[in-house]
């Protein structure tokens, strides 16, 4: 059985001092510094986070104050959407937005507004979070009722002369409503 002794020279523990006490005082140091953070940005008040908080049930919670009508959204929709989702919502550079045969025809079915969202809200929060591409969140709370009454007329959901608001637009009954497993403590009406 071998035993081995340590024998440090003075000048080696004084090193091996020198690196300790140096360390603790980095540690020290750093652990004050962290607590001041990163010095990275600026904090954010409650305000800023309410801007982005854009969030919108199915049941229309969150849905801001405004109002349009399907001929106001055709207009926007001319200026705004065409360009990528062709002319009366068919299709172009992007998906159709109008029709679709029910999905009872099958998984591989097109999946459309009208045959597949379970709910009209998340139009509207679709639209205002990502439309137009590529500037999102550019229209206003106006435009994006507008647009939502455009597309539901076009897709025979709603009267050419409905207008859409927090209070019309989360009663619009989507034919694939009862097409999804909802997991809530109560179904959303």
């Amino acid at each position: 059985m071998f035993t081995h002794r340590l024998h440090f020279s003075q000048r080696a523990l004084r090193a091996l001092h020198l690196n300790v006490a140096f360390l603790i005082a980095f540690i020290a140091g750093s652990s004050a510094a962290f607590a001041q953070g990163p010095n990275l940005g600026k904090p954010i008040s409650p305000a800023e986070i309410a801007a982005w908080d854009i969030s919108i049930m199915p049941d229309g919670s969150g849905l801001p104050p405004g109002s349009g009508t399907p001929a106001e959204g055709s207009r926007i929709y001319v200026a705004k959407c065409a360009v990528c989702h062709g002319a009366d919502g068919k299709g172009g550079l992007a998906a159709a937005l109008i029709g679709g045969s029910p999905l009872t025809s099958g998984i591989d079915t097109t999946k459309t507004i009208a045959n597949f969202w379970p709910y009209a809200t998340t139009l509207f929060d679709y639209t205002r979070r990502a439309m137009p591409w590529p500037k999102p969140r550019t229209l206003t709370n106006d435009e994006v009722y507008a647009l939502t009454a455009y597309v539901l007329a076009l897709n025979k959901l709603i009267g050419e002369n409905d207008v859409m608001n927090a209070d019309t637009l989360p009663k619009v009954r989507m034919p694939n409503r009862d097409g999804f497993i909802v997991r809530f403590p109560e179904r959303m009406p």
